[in-house]
């Protein structure tokens, strides 16, 4: 561990975490946000609000969309029009959050794998970077595979990154430094999301994981924002506080 910290304007909100407040009232939350500190969002639900009227939500309260969640079906249904709202929204990556439940074998990873090289090209088209977002079953090991390194090594790295859940990785056996040594600059965005000790979700720095070991190879890693996440905090905005201020007291 040195004296390293995490870039300001590297630190943000996944707006999952703030999906109570955002239903409620969306600007406001934002501006909220950026008093606290923050400097960029990934969208997760736009609550009625239009990709634009978003945008500008967010530029009235002075932050930065670095991403939108998708879901996988837009693959197929309408790529196009999904990279036309996160380019309106101004974000630099289009993130699938997960897979069907039905293609979580071997076959159905290699199958999301061929959907994302196709849908990486056109993201590429679009001046866009297509983003994976794992979860803890997607580390399984099936005849002798872990499922999401098919992914890694299926698809070329021009074509697809990873939004790398730190929470996940660990809950699903896996340590997310061995990510970045052996896959350097595939994981330019992360949810960071700490772990209780009975394993549930808890707010950043007040968990279990040691962040500071994991941001050690961040670099390597290509890590460009490191992004908030809780699933479900008892309060949205003591969880929010709190996490932006030990990210921001964190050395690695």
């Amino acid at each position: 561990m040195s004296d390293r910290t995490i870039p300001a304007d590297g630190i943000g909100m996944h707006l999952y975490t703030m999906r109570g407040p955002l239903a409620e009232d969306y600007p406001g939350t934002l501006k909220r946000l950026a008093e606290i500190g923050y400097r960029t969002v990934g969208v997760s639900g736009r609550f009625g609000h239009s990709a634009a009227e978003i945008r500008s939500f967010a530029d009235d309260a002075g932050l930065k969309i670095v991403l939108e969640h998708v879901g996988y079906n837009c693959l197929t249904e309408d790529w196009d029009g999904a990279l036309a709202d996160v380019r309106t929204l101004g974000g630099q990556w289009i993130v699938v959050p997960s897979l069907p439940t039905e293609l979580r074998t071997v076959e159905g990873f290699r199958e999301a794998a061929a959907a994302f090289t196709l849908a990486g090209k056109a993201a590429r088209e679009a001046g866009l970077k297509l983003l994976f977002h794992n979860h803890g079953h997607d580390f399984a090991e099936v005849d002798g595979q872990v499922l999401f390194d098919i992914l890694v090594e299926e698809v070329e790295p021009d074509l697809l990154g990873f939004e790398l859940d730190l929470y996940w990785v660990v809950n699903g056996g896996k340590d997310p430094v061995d990510y970045f040594r052996d896959h350097p600059g595939r994981f330019p965005a992360l949810h960071v999301k700490d772990m209780a000790a009975d394993g549930s979700w808890e707010d950043v720095g007040a968990g279990r994981l040691d962040f500071p070991a994991m941001f050690a190879l961040a670099e390597q890693g290509g890590v460009e924002q490191w992004l908030v996440e809780h699933d479900a905090p008892t309060d949205p905005w003591v969880s929010a506080r709190t996490s932006y201020r030990s990210l921001m007291e964190l050395r690695y």
